[in-house]
């Protein structure tokens, strides 16, 4: 009988990225996400077609007043941008707060995974989900709306941007939840009054000078307005102020996400 042999066990080298780690991190949100697809892709295409609906009757009755086809054609690309705003802020924020919540965070934190892997993973995530859900409801709107982009890169450089602004609050917001109360408030509170009220549904020069100053401060404002210009060709603001804020925004958010992954803040509740 020959003796046993056995081979040396040598720890698994990563490098300065671990990419596995990174790539199973971001399958396992992009895979729990759509395990719940019909609440959270369907339930915003459904909510947002609704919304269009509504403004479509309203103007075809003339309480709106204006054009049917003219209002319908700027608020379509302004409920786009909510649907992936808005799914890219719940998947980062509720994945995080789940994880604590049910005290399967370690399964994130005992891995050989940094925090910029946790944080790129987590991102590239929420900017996918909430392109898909963008891209549903610009599908679906297409049957009843023009939704050709007019300015393809334009588009996709908005959306993403945007998508990942939004995601990185979210992760924020996740770490600082400790209740599922407090991700309802943040959601309630902050996510859907800064998206309305950022001329979704109105143009801006429909605004007094003060609402008008606040609405310029918006980021989302931005996000709308560039994704708008994706799709029709038009925008009411400079589209170079607007990159510059959305990316002015996601270095300040990618940075202090870093720094909290990195001490740990709130991670284990």
């Amino acid at each position: 009988m020959s003796p046993e042999v056995r081979l040396p066990v040598r720890p698994r080298r990563f490098g300065r990225i671990n990419r596995i780690g990174l790539w199973t991190l971001y399958r396992r949100e992009i895979r729990r996400d759509l395990a719940f697809q019909i609440d959270s892709l369907w339930g915003p295409v459904v909510s947002n077609l609704l919304f269009l609906a509504v403004f479509g009757l309203a103007a075809t009755n003339g309480s709106m007043g204006g054009d049917t086809a003219t209002l319908i054609d700027f608020v379509a690309p302004g409920l786009v941008t909510f649907a992936i705003v808005s799914r890219s802020f719940e998947l980062s924020a509720a994945s995080l707060l789940f994880d604590k919540l049910e005290g399967v965070i370690a399964d994130v934190l005992q891995p050989p995974i940094g925090p910029l892997e946790r944080l790129v993973a987590l991102a590239a995530a929420a900017v996918s989900i909430g392109l898909l859900g963008g891209s549903i409801l610009a599908v679906i709107t297409h049957f009843f709306v023009d939704m050709v982009p007019a300015a393809p890169i334009a588009l996709l450089v908005f959306a993403v941007l945007s998508a990942l602004m939004l995601g990185l609050a979210g992760m924020i917001g996740g770490l600082w939840a400790r209740r599922w109360e407090h991700f309802s408030m943040l959601t309630t509170y902050f996510v859907i009054p800064a998206s309305y009220l950022s001329g979704m549904f109105y143009p801006l020069d429909a605004l007094p000078g003060f609402a008008r100053a606040l609405t310029l401060l918006n980021p989302i404002f931005y996000a709308i307005d560039g994704v708008r210009y994706g799709f029709t060709g038009s925008a009411q603001a400079s589209l170079a102020t607007g990159l510059l804020y959305l990316l002015a925004m996601n270095v300040v958010l990618g940075t202090v996400v870093y720094t909290l992954f990195r001490r740990g803040w709130r991670l284990k509740q």
